[in-house]
């Protein structure tokens, strides 16, 4: 198993710590954040191939911010995806 440690720009959350295996999410963890939506986005990635997880989550927007967590998650998947 690898793990990716990313710090986040522009969102409540400040780091993401992701654990991975054959290009499939393993755990993740945000640091930060909305505790509920955080854990929900998490759980429901887990298990999911990475570029499923960049295909459904970037450039997802909070609010009126260019970003969201789910979409910085898909910015640390990126950096590993195959």
């Amino acid at each position: 198993m690898e793990h990716l440690s990313f710090k986040t720009t522009g969102t409540c959350s400040q780091k993401i710590e992701i654990d991975y295996e054959d290009n499939k999410v393993v755990n993740i963890k945000f640091i930060g954040g909305c505790p509920g939506n955080t854990q929900g986005v998490a759980a429901l990635c887990k298990g999911m191939d990475i570029n499923e997880v960049i295909a459904r989550l970037e450039g997802i927007k909070c609010g009126f911010k260019p970003t969201s967590c789910p979409d910085q998650l898909a910015q640390a998947l990126k950096t590993i995806s195959k």
